[in-house]
C-alpha cells in the first residue's frame, strides 16, 4: 500500500507528500479554472501519470529482455471538455524511442505501454491517443 498526504495551502494550491520517500509536489488550479497555473494541476498530474507509467512499464519490459531504452522521451497533451462537467476529454501521448527496432520488438514495447496500470485505470470516456516514434528524435 502506498499513501500520500495532502495539505490545502489556500489560494487553490495543495502540497502533496509521498509518505514512503518524503518527495513533495505542489499543485495549483489552472488559469482557465480560477488558478494561477503556477504548478501542475491535478489533471496535469493525471496526464503526466499516464506518460510516466507508459515509459516505466516499457523500461521494465526492455530491462527483462536486455534492451536499452536510454534516451527515450515523450510528451503528453491534455484536452479538457468544452461543455458539460469539466473533465479530461482526450490525452495524446507522443513517445520517442531511440534505436532500431524490429516490428516484433516494437509490438512488444507498444503492448507494454498501452497495458500500463494508469492506461488501464482511466475511464473509457477519456480518449487515449498514443503515437510511437522510433529512431532519432527530430524537433
Amino acid at each position: 500500500m502506498t499513501q500520500m498526504e495532502v495539505n490545502y495551502l489556500g489560494a487553490l494550491r495543495c502540497l502533496a507528500r509521498h509518505t514512503s520517500s518524503d518527495a513533495e509536489l505542489m499543485t495549483d488550479a489552472p488559469r482557465d479554472n480560477h488558478g494561477l497555473g503556477s504548478a501542475f494541476s491535478p489533471t496535469d498530474l493525471l496526464a503526466t501519470a499516464l506518460l510516466t507509467c507508459m515509459q516505466t512499464v516499457m523500461g521494465i519490459t526492455a530491462r527483462t529482455r536486455g534492451w536499452n531504452l536510454d534516451g527515450m522521451s515523450g510528451s503528453v497533451r491534455k484536452e479538457m471538455t468544452n461543455d458539460g462537467p469539466r473533465r479530461i476529454a482526450q490525452l495524446t501521448v507522443d513517445l520517442h524511442i531511440p534505436g532500431v527496432w524490429s516490428p516484433r520488438d516494437r509490438a512488444i514495447l507498444e503492448q507494454a505501454a498501452c497495458s500500463c496500470p494508469v492506461a488501464k485505470s482511466l475511464s473509457p470516456e477519456i480518449e487515449q491517443r498514443v503515437f510511437f516514434n522510433y529512431g532519432q528524435k527530430t524537433l
